[in-house]
């Protein structure tokens, strides 16, 4: 949209005519921010309201498009207080110019898009990044996701997605960190501080919208939006701690969720939204809703009108409605109903302009509209480099069962076979901003410029009944040295609204697979895709499994460099991957049972008939070309004091292999007795370890007592005397090293225990 569009009125009042103004619109003149709430005390009833209005400026597909002329009038009457589906440094300069220059109070707005991954330099996707199990790549990201979207003019992201996601059916779980509250928690806070740096004033900053307040993630039968039913422990241990990471990493907003818990619809919770979010853990930002959630309060069933919507969601302290104008065109109508509601309107217009002063609009409002910088920081040369290196770590080997990988240099004819092998779109995933398809290199191009003898065939993709193409695949697999098979999912398979029944390779993938496999050729998959999928033929068959999810704009090489040999893969499973549909959810920190499972079929045991409860691949999962081996487990004292205690767990893991390599240490704990059934195991650590051949390096995690507490049947922390389980390996099922501390006495926890980061130190050669 070209800068002339947003021209001014005609007839406006003059700057002189408003109360308050903004002196000019030169980018370095001086201001001074309002005092806040004697800005509150000028405004009319519908100037505070327009606060709580975010509007779309166009939509994704078609940013800026909806900025025509009413739309200004309404800037200009102080209707609206932010834009969502907007960018451009140039054409929002105008917008802002239309709100501080020409709008009465000369408030400026926040302009906001889903940047959940990258905006115009695409990383991997969130379920992706999560599995490179290293936070400081995650906030690398998410540092670079805010340099570029701040210069494109904007403030505000909807990312991090924390909700924990136990079942994969569920699309969004894409974009999130998996199964695990603890790992979920540390990419929470990681990308809270990647997004708003060490200020939000800083000019390349942007704030983050923590999403989506609730247990979404926990929706019934993986289906997106449907409600939650879930207990109240399993919601403080499990679904809320991502979150309250987030609140202490400092996150300036948050949304809600969708859907109903326990039968009350999230955007009307004033008990998980005032009393627990805001009350009981302080904090005080800005509150948005989702997509027309505040409307939907009325297919909910809890609101009998849009009045009645309006006052549920202001008395749950919601600040913001996403783009319903339910608080545009109805909550004047509540509050002359319920004029108590006038208070709280008055509160979330203070946070909302609170936000705005943080973000140093008051002071400039201009200062994210430098179009030299828009243009001088797009896919920067760095921006790139970093979304290979991120996208290598995200690499998870799940097989390399003969030593199939790395391919060696002369391994001679590739048939490179799979639609996914050369669909640039699929590997921007399913939020990509303003990610470009021109800018993606493939698995097909990065493999074709690295190696001189690769022939491809698509086969068959996942959208397609079409078997035509295995015959032609089956005849390139049989004039080849290997088979490189790109099969899995495209990213239209998951993300919101993408739930699936079937966790099965869709498509003919599965008849193009046992067709190669039949060839005898050494095969090697690459499976593609932004969940997990049940694949147990392949996990037996195939001679190597790569999961590399889908990648962003640095796909192919991350690939390639990985077959080669170039890249050592160490990242590891966010999630267990099923070995059936009818198996989930299934998630490695379950309860355990009183008849524990049993192969033997003659015992009446928690398994089934007809598969083994074990996952696929467990949680933590995630092989290397090298070896690593522990030693054992040393505790820095046998006991500890329920009140303020800590231990320190050290382990010496060393490289026993050829090659360097990475090891994601993991560190796990259970309580074995205590006052209610504690999962059977939880991981309260992790490192990630670069490892030389013959290198030994020792991992020492100090554990509080703090992180020992549990959610007790009186609904507090309560850390219970007695003894923990410590335990340390490479995967949740592959433990390593253990021993036993003793907790001395008992105390009352603050904070849910997976929300505080364990301190990790590494020492170098013994």
């Amino acid at each position: 949209m070209a800068a002339s569009a947003l021209a001014p009125a005609a007839a406006q009042e003059t700057a002189g005519e408003r109360e308050t103004t903004v002196a000019s619109s030169d980018p370095g003149a001086e201001r001074q921010s309002p005092d806040l709430e004697a800005l509150v005390a000028q405004m009319t009833m519908r100037e505070k309201i327009g606060q709580l209005v975010q509007r779309m400026g166009g939509r994704s597909k078609a940013l800026n498009s909806r900025l025509g002329p009413d739309e200004l009038e309404k800037v200009r009457r102080g209707e609206v207080g932010s834009y969502l589906h907007v960018a451009g440094a140039e054409p929002l300069r105008e917008l802002q110019r239309v709100a501080v220059e020409e709008g009465r109070l000369g408030i400026p707005l926040l302009f906001a898009m889903d940047v959940v991954h990258g905006y115009r330099t695409i990383f991997p996707v969130p379920l992706a990044m999560a599995a490179s199990w290293d936070p400081a790549a995650v906030r690398e990201h998410a540092a670079v996701a805010a340099r570029e979207s701040s210069a494109a003019g904007l403030h505000w992201t909807f990312a991090p997605m924390v909700d924990i996601a136990r079942d994969p059916r569920w699309g969004r779980i894409v974009e999130g960190a998996g199964e695990d509250a603890y790992l979920g928690s540390r990419m929470a806070e990681a990308q809270v501080r990647g997004f708003q740096g060490d200020s939000l004033s800083a000019p390349d900053t942007i704030m983050a919208g923590t999403k989506h307040f609730g247990a979404y993630g926990a929706a019934e039968g993986g289906r997106d939006y449907a409600g939650a039913e879930v207990g109240e422990r399993a919601i403080q241990e499990v679904y809320l701690p991502p979150f309250r990471a987030a609140a202490e990493a400092g996150s300036a907003s948050y949304m809600t969720a969708f859907n109903a818990v326990d039968g009350v619809p999230t955007t009307g919770n004033a008990a998980l939204l005032r009393s627990l979010l805001r009350g009981e853990w302080g904090w005080d930002g800005l509150l948005l809703s989702d997509w027309r959630a505040i409307e939907e309060l009325l297919a909910h069933g809890v609101a009998a009108g849009r009045a009645d919507a309006a006052a549920l969601a202001l008395k749950a302290s919601v600040d913001m409605d996403m783009v319903a104008d339910v608080y545009a065109d109805d909550l004047e109508a509540a509050i002359a109903a319920d004029p108590a509601l006038e208070a709280l309107l008055d509160q979330a217009v203070l946070r909302i302009l609170a936000a705005k002063r943080d973000l140093g609009l008051f002071d400039n409002p201009y200062k994210y509209h430098d179009a030299a910088r828009e243009a001088a920081v797009m896919l920067a040369p760095e921006h790139r480099a970093a979304a290979r290196r991120i996208a290598e770590r995200s690499i998870v080997l799940l097989k390399n069962g003969t030593g199939t990988l790395p391919l060696a240099r002369d391994a001679g004819r590739i048939a490179l076979i799979g639609a996914l092998a050369d669909d640039p779109l699929s590997q921007l995933g399913s939020w990509r901003a303003r990610g470009q398809v021109e800018d993606v290199v493939t698995l097909r191009a990065a493999l074709e410029a690295a190696h001189r003898d690769v022939t491809y065939v698509p086969g068959a993709d996942s959208r397609s009944d079409d078997a035509e193409g295995i015959a032609a695949a089956v005849a390139a697999a049989r004039d080849a040295d290997v088979i490189v098979l790109a099969i899995g999912e495209d990213y239209d398979w998951s993300g919101e609204a993408r739930s699936r029944s079937s966790l099965e390779l869709p498509g003919r993938q599965m008849e193009l697979f046992e067709a190669l496999e039949a060839t005898g050729k050494p095969l090697v998959v690459v499976l593609m895709g932004g969940r997990p999928l049940a694949i147990p033929a392949i996990a037996e068959r195939a001679d190597a499994v790569l999961a590399t999810w889908l990648l962003g704009i640095e796909a192919g090489p991350a690939i390639v460099r990985t077959l080669m040999g170039d890249n050592n893969p160490g990242g590891k499973l966010p999630v267990s991957f099923p070995r059936a549909t009818g198996q989930v959810p299934v998630h490695y920190d379950h309860l355990p049972s009183g008849r524990p499972a049993d192969p033997d079929l003659a015992k009446d045991t928690a398994r089934y008939m007809d598969l083994p409860i074990t996952p696929l691949y467990a949680f933590g999962h995630g092989l290397s070309y090298t070896r690593f081996d522990y030693g054992a487990l040393a505790l820095s004292q046998p006991r500890i004091a329920a009140d303020g205690g800590s231990v320190t767990a050290t382990v010496p893991v060393t490289n026993t292999g050829p090659r360097a390599g990475d090891e994601v240490v993991q560190l796990y704990m259970r309580d074995p007795v205590a006052s209610v059934s504690r999962p059977v195991r939880q991981l309260r650590g992790f490192a990630r370890v670069t490892l030389q051949p013959g290198e030994t390096r020792e991992v020492a995690f100090t554990l509080s007592s703090a992180q020992f507490a549990l959610w007790s049947q009186a609904g507090e922390w309560l850390i219970e005397p007695g003894t923990i389980e410590v335990m340390i390996g490479s995967a949740s099922d592959d433990i390593r090293a253990r021993a036993v501390v003793e907790v001395v006495g008992s105390a009352t926890g603050r904070i849910a225990p997976a929300a505080i980061a364990t301190p990790v130190t590494i020492a170098g050669n013994r």
